[in-house]
């Protein structure tokens, strides 16, 4: 076992999510990883849910869970990240249903999940909805079968405000899509996936057994036995 996975048991990995959510619900996402940490099942420790909705379904979960929630309007800049994970007292940042450009935060300490494949439907204006619609049109083409749950690490834009989903992937997990499926019903199976398995891939990441040194010129290091990717 290395001396990085050891060092890592000494002490839970803080995590803040970021978390848009709705005006009047949504979080999802975030009320799934509140669940598996009271039940154990989370390595990590959720310090902080941040939502760019003043009042809604993050904030409602959060004060419920007794969780600090951090409400974001913008400038989503780099200096305002930085400053709300620095303050969070964060070592990982997981992005969770996060609808805005995430720019100054380590990437190799930054994941997200995705609702669809990439890189072929990530992109600018490529998230909930809008994903699923591209997929099944593509599906309706004879172009795809399947569409899939992604999870991978955030790299800086660098200014470049269409540079969404371009960070490693370290997680894909195929769905496949049914001739009877609508928008809803493969949404549906969607969402049963990636509330099954974030909680896993969080754990290996926040762990350290998934790792990045950060660097594009440096390969993500797995476990021997993962076959996720």
């Amino acid at each position: 076992e290395s001396n990085r996975r050891k060092s890592m048991k000494m002490h839970r990995p803080k995590l803040t999510i970021f978390a848009s959510g709705g005006k009047t619900g949504g979080g999802s996402g975030f009320a799934n990883l509140v669940d598996h940490q009271k039940r154990g099942l989370l390595e990590a420790e959720i310090i902080a849910v941040v939502s760019n909705h003043e009042n809604g379904g993050v904030r409602e979960i959060a004060k419920m869970e007794g969780i600090p929630f951090v409400y974001f309007p913008g400038p989503f800049e780099p200096a305002e990240y930085k400053k709300i994970v620095n303050e969070s007292g964060a070592e990982y940042v997981a992005l969770s249903g996060w609808l805005k450009l995430v720019s100054g935060l380590p990437a190799n300490k930054t994941f997200n999940i995705h609702p669809g494949p990439l890189p072929d439907f990530g992109g600018a204006g490529m998230y909930g909805h809008f994903v699923h619609e591209a997929v099944m049109k593509a599906f309706a083409e004879g172009k795809v079968t399947h569409s899939a749950v992604t999870m991978h690490f955030v790299t800086d834009p660098k200014g470049d405000k269409s540079n969404y989903d371009k960070g490693p992937v370290v997680f894909q997990f195929p769905v496949k899509i049914k001739s009877d499926d609508t928008l809803e019903t493969l949404a549906k199976r969607l969402n049963v996936v990636e509330h099954a398995w974030q909680p896993f891939v969080t754990n290996l990441v926040t762990s350290g057994l998934i790792f990045w040194t950060g660097k594009t010129d440096s390969p993500v290091q797995f476990p021997d036995w993962y076959l996720y990717r």
